[in-house]
């Protein structure tokens, strides 16, 4: 946008060196010289490449220099090979008016900020559309950049066809807007940019800016819609330089400025506005060129595994609680988030220039509208405005207030008092932190009935957030460097307390049936609210983000005017936060013991209405997927559990009484098939009755009789089990030792991840399996052809027909990326979370078939398998086992528990992936 100045340009690549060696080549070999003078270029390409990447790493902040040094390196090969051409291989002596030829750079390339493995973008423009001599120019020109092995993108047109292709084609109008001459005929290119501003430009402008935007949007959408996403595009995303590059875009066909140092002059951004830009923009083109050069392609998304060479290319280094790469992304996105508040205030100015120089005609030529006041704030067209330039300075507190009266009233704020408010945001000390007026505001704003995420976005962006809670500040574009969370913690924060807005709005029932009632019910909506805005406030301090966060919701509480009662639900509700999602996902929610151990933590309905919808705007902020029916499933039973221990002081049944009532809502449930339950339910034991529920019960009743009656060895049943989100795959089968590892095998061979296991024994000494599989992406297998091979795949392993290991190990892990994180595998072990079993959960690398090996491994060391209960968090795995020894009894002895762990650990680690890799 603004042209480098490269320094030392002739280490870069001298071009009357090489333009001599070119022509010493002619001179000697004449039309066989070609492959020398390709060898010239090359050599003198990768030359100028080596020295620039030797300055990347010298300097690994230093964007414009690099893709300045790039775009210039290109700039000499495309004149050198020019003018060569139009020397040696096509000379016209006496050429007409209509054999001239004008090369203009576009894209990056015009911009000259072209990173190592970018696109070369020329326009060739002649003056008419017959010309022979231009054409074969031209292509002799793009074999000799072909034969470099650079990748162009070119185009070919006449000086008229390329006006009137800008008219209609926003892509060619935007290429034109940042053409740069390179070489050629000067006036032929002069007279495209006159036409081009005269024919094109004049009038359109409008339209233009309504179209980028556009452009942008949908841009932006296909890229996640935030620009706080944790493996964020750094050309395309949101905040990103794309974002930049319009707003140059945008202020060049409006103002014709020539550099984007200009948007000071026409008023469309301040010197420090300015300032912000450029650093932001230096800063995006150096990661760029990282990327591209450690890639050696070019490559834009900022993954997980760059991330870490990034980080150490360019300095970063690691800080007591933070790594280097938490580090150098949390620098990232806090230049994203200043491209984000630079965007608005740009946008906001072009829209209210547009508005004046909009004519008035009739009537209401003369009608000017009338500002009204709010609190001394003029309020018009949909926007609050601070009335001067030192609103803020008079009285600090009025930072807080006005974000308040815009939520309060659904106002936007006026792009002039956001830059003030940013401006001005260092006023707010102290004193103001303490100002009982200030926390009653935000904790209105907080917890506001119109649109609070919106209103405190813009909070953030201003800067207004982090100075006045600095606890939330320290998080301001704290990346979690996980597979996992896909937003940075603040935005993640933020995009939790709007769900827990559209929660009690109604706009999430469907999903959120409980919550969406119990928020209603609780007795301080703005616990919920406080508690969402701090249950992630501690994290990247070292320690357990749960336990420091509680001690910062001791010590904000009543800064917040929250009383006693309030301030110690809150810091609770902090410390507990993953409480029910731990004892939902990774326990057995049909164990007694479970229950009892939860409703010990929790102790009182209002704290478990608060866990719960807590529980649920947490795991739904992650990011999109993270929620699903199965999630929301096991919260829900276990919240039903919970509540009616709680109320009732008990379990309203026994375990007799639980039972029977459950046989009668199965009978209920087979209809003219009870008769079922006559033949067969003897054969199960209390225990099955208890843990399955009576829909999966009267499917297995069904399947179990069925195959009796055929006398088949093996059933495989699969189905959508939608109120699950899963398929429910049953498997009847004799029972036999290592049943269990051979039929998660044969599922993950098709496919299929188990999210949930049940595993029984009849008394007849048959085995009834339940397994809740989903594929790849969280969805059930619906497909006839998808359950096919399911059924087929089971059936395979438990006869033997296929070799498992060797066939597992080979299949890719569900993330490729995974292997950019350290996971060490862990196991734990739990005599007390149950009254029958062990509890066993290893925690590993998340990878095909984990389950598979976890549990041949039990089955080499004499254990059963009662339930499995696996869960995922991105890169890790967290697989949940209850179990007993042979006999049927606890597992205790500590030789014992140390030769399993031991086992589980080896068939958890990565060296024993990589041998059957490699077997």
């Amino acid at each position: 946008m603004t042209q480098q100045r490269i320094p030392h340009q002739r280490d870069v690549v001298d071009r009357r060196a090489l333009a001599d060696e070119i022509a010493g080549h002619v001179a000697r070999d004449g039309a066989k010289a070609r492959p020398a003078i390709v060898a010239a270029l090359k050599a003198a390409l990768e030359g100028g490449r080596a020295e620039l990447d030797r300055r990347l790493e010298d300097k690994p902040s230093a964007g414009h220099e690099i893709t300045g040094g790039h775009s210039f390196l290109i700039d000499q090969i495309v004149r050198t090979i020019y003018d060569h051409v139009v020397a040696d291989v096509y000379p016209a002596i006496n050429r007409s008016t209509a054999e001239r030829l004008t090369l203009i750079a576009v894209g990056g390339y015009g911009r000259a900020e072209m990173a190592p493995h970018s696109d070369v973008d020329i326009a060739f423009i002649h003056p008419t559309r017959n010309a022979p001599w231009c054409e074969q120019v031209i292509e002799a020109m793009l074999y000799y950049l072909w034969d470099l092995g650079l990748k162009v993108g070119h185009s070919s047109r006449s000086v008229d066809d390329t006006i009137r292709m800008a008219k209609s084609d926003l892509t060619i109008r935007t290429a034109l807007l940042e053409g740069r001459y390179v070489w050629g005929d000067q006036s032929l290119y002069d007279e495209v940019i006159r036409r081009f501003a005269d024919e094109v430009v004049k009038g359109t402008e409008k339209q233009f800016v309504a179209d980028k935007l556009e452009e942008r949007n949908a841009r932006h959408k296909r890229m996640g819609d935030s620009r706080y996403v944790v493996e964020p595009n750094v050309k395309d995303g949101k905040g990103g330089l794309r974002d930049l590059q319009t707003l140059y875009w945008i202020g060049k066909y409006i103002h014709k400025v020539r550099v984007a140092a200009e948007l000071v002059d026409v008023g469309l951004f301040t010197p420090e506005e300015y300032r912000s830009f450029r650093r932001a923009e230096g800063f995006m083109l150096a990661v760029r060129c990282h990327l591209h050069t450690i890639t050696g392609r070019a490559e834009d998304r900022l993954t997980f595994d760059l991330q870490r060479a990034v980080a150490a290319r360019m300095n970063f280094a690691d800080r007591p609680g933070k790594s280097a790469v938490e580090r150098f992304m949390q620098f990232y996105f806090l230049q994203a988030k200043r491209v984000g508040a630079l965007t608005g205030v740009f946008l906001a100015h072009i829209d209210e220039q547009f508005a004046k120089s909009r004519a008035r005609k009739g009537l209401l030529a003369s009608f000017t509208p009338r500002a009204r006041e709010l609190k001394g704030y003029r309020v018009y067209g949909g926007r609050i405005a601070a009335p001067g330039d030192d609103w803020f300075r008079a009285d600090p507190m009025r930072l807080v207030e006005v974000f308040h009266l815009a939520e309060a009233h659904g106002l936007e704020i006026h792009p002039e008092t956001m830059r003030q408010a940013s401006r001005d945001s260092g006023l707010i000390r102290r004193e103001v932190r303490d100002d009982p007026r200030a926390n009653a505001l935000f904790v209105e704003l907080l917890a506001g009935r119109n649109d609070p995420e919106t209103v405190l976005r813009w909070m953030n962006e201003a800067g207004v957030f982090g100075r006045f809670v600095p606890d939330f500040g320290r998080v301001n574009a704290q990346m979690q460097f996980d597979m996992y969370h896909h937003y940075t913690v603040d935005e993640h924060t933020i995009r939790a307390i709007g769900l827990l807005s559209r929660i009690e709005k109604g706009e999430l029932t469907a999903d959120h049936p409980r919550s969406s009632r119990l928020i209603h019910e609780v007795a301080s909506r703005r616990v919920a609210y406080v508690a969402a805005l701090l249950h992630d406030i501690a994290k990247g301090r070292g320690g357990d983000h749960s336990v420091l966060g509680g001690d910062v919701a001791e010590e904000l509480g009543p800064r917040f005017g929250l009383d006693e009662g309030e301030t110690a639900l809150v810091a609770w509700l902090v410390r507990q936060h993953l409480l029910m999602s731990r004892t939902a996902f990774k326990r057995d929610l049909t164990d007694p013991k479970t229950i009892e151990d939860f409703i010990a933590e929790v102790q009182g309905l209002e704290r478990l209405r608060h866990l719960m919808i807590l529980t649920a705007i947490d795991i739904r902020a992650v990011g999109p997927g993270t929620w699903n029916s199965w999630k929301g499933q096991l919260l829900g039973e276990l919240y039903d559990a919970a509540e009616e221990r709680l109320r009732l002081g008990h379990m309203s049944h026994g375990r007799k009484e639980r039972v029977a009532a459950k046989k009668d809502a199965v009978r209920a449930k087979l209809g003219d098939k009870a008769g079922l339950l006559k033949l067969y339910a003897d054969r199960f034991d209390d225990s099955y009755w208890i843990a399955e529920p009576e829909d999966i019960i009267a499917l297995n009743l069904m399947h179990y009789g069925l195959s009796h009656e055929e006398k088949d060895n093996l059933s495989v049943h699969c189905e959508v089990y939608p109120s699950r989100g899963a398929t429910l795959v049953t498997v009847i089968a004799a029972d036999h030792p290592g049943l269990f590892y051979r039929i998660a095998g044969g599922i993950h061979l098709a496919g299929g991840n188990i999210i949930d296991a049940r595993i029984h024994t009849t008394r007849s000494g048959w085995a009834v399996d339940n397994f809740l599989v989903q594929d790849p992406h969280g969805r059930p297998f619906g497909e006839d052809a998808q359950i096919r091979r399911l059924e087929v795949s089971i059936a395979d392993a438990l006869a033997n027909r296929s070799a498992l290991v060797p066939q597992l190990a080979r299949r890719p892990l569900p993330h490729s990326r995974a292997r950019a994180f350290d996971v060490r595998p862990v196991v734990s072990f739990d005599n007390q979370a149950s009254g029958r079993f062990t509890v066993i959960e290893v925690n590993a690398r998340d990878r095909a078939a984990l389950l598979n090996r976890l549990a041949r491994a039990l089955f080499e060391n004499s254990l059963v398998v009662h339930s499995a209960h696996i869960t995922n968090y991105g890169e890790r795995a967290a697989d949940t086992f209850y179990v007993t020894d042979l006999t049927g009894g606890k597992v205790t002895g500590a030789t014992r528990l140390k030769a399993i762990e031991a086992a589980l650990l080896e068939a958890a680690s990565d060296e024993r992936q990589a041998e059957l890799e490699s077997a």
